[in-house]
């Protein structure tokens, strides 16, 4: 949806054999609002997880042109590994958005990606090379940006404590599978609760609360 200068836009990042058809509730609440969004179509679907980096890029970079201010990324399951390899790769990535939402994001790994072979995945290993290199590579200061949903009853990545990182606003949805937690009223409402702070708010600046 096209920018509106002034008004925050929302980059929309699905997770692994996905698309952004996942975001068909979000981006009709969005049209209704005219709120700018961006949902992006990962491709190749079982690439090596940096070869998403640059489509983020040209996300956040498009919305940041039309509307004048960092957008808020709300990413599911994948996404969310994919907004902290392009955190990590990109100098000055961490002022250029407002705050980052995962949603059952595996950012220890999940115990399932030892049954799948494509690169993706066995780079969503627990304990893989790729999750601990980027571990590595991010500032400890940008995993105060995340609110990071998680569940129990999350029936892609578990444990559950694999959706969570140190120093971020983890929040736990009891009862809700992996694919619900992206509708669920509680996530949307953060996201809600984001949009409408100050125009000015950048996560580490302030807390947008």
């Amino acid at each position: 949806m096209p920018g509106r200068p002034g008004v925050r836009g929302v980059v929309f990042v699905h997770g692994y054999v996905c698309n952004r058809g996942l975001w068909g509730p979000w981006l009709a609440r969005c049209t209704a609002e005219q709120r700018p969004y961006v949902a992006v179509d990962l491709e190749p679907v079982f690439s090596d997880l940096d070869i998403y980096v640059p489509q983020l890029e040209a996300a956040v970079a498009r919305l940041e042109k039309s509307t004048g201010l960092p957008p808020l990324l709300v990413c599911h399951s994948m996404g969310g590994l994919v907004a902290r390899a392009w955190l990590a790769a990109t100098p000055g990535a961490a002022t250029r958005v407002q705050h980052v939402i995962t949603i059952g994001s595996p950012h220890r790994g999940t115990w399932l990606a030892r049954l799948s072979r494509t690169t993706n995945s066995r780079h969503m290993r627990q304990a893989s090379e790729w999750i601990t290199g980027l571990a590595a590579r991010e500032p400890a200061l940008h995993t105060g940006r995340f609110t990071c949903f998680y569940s129990h009853a999350d029936n892609i990545v578990f444990p559950a404590c694999a959706a969570t990182l140190p120093g971020a606003d983890n929040r736990h949805l009891p009862a809700t599978a992996h694919v619900a937690m992206v509708f669920h009223p509680e996530v949307v409402s953060e996201a809600a609760r984001w949009l409408a702070a100050s125009s000015s708010c950048v996560a580490g600046g302030a807390s947008g609360r």
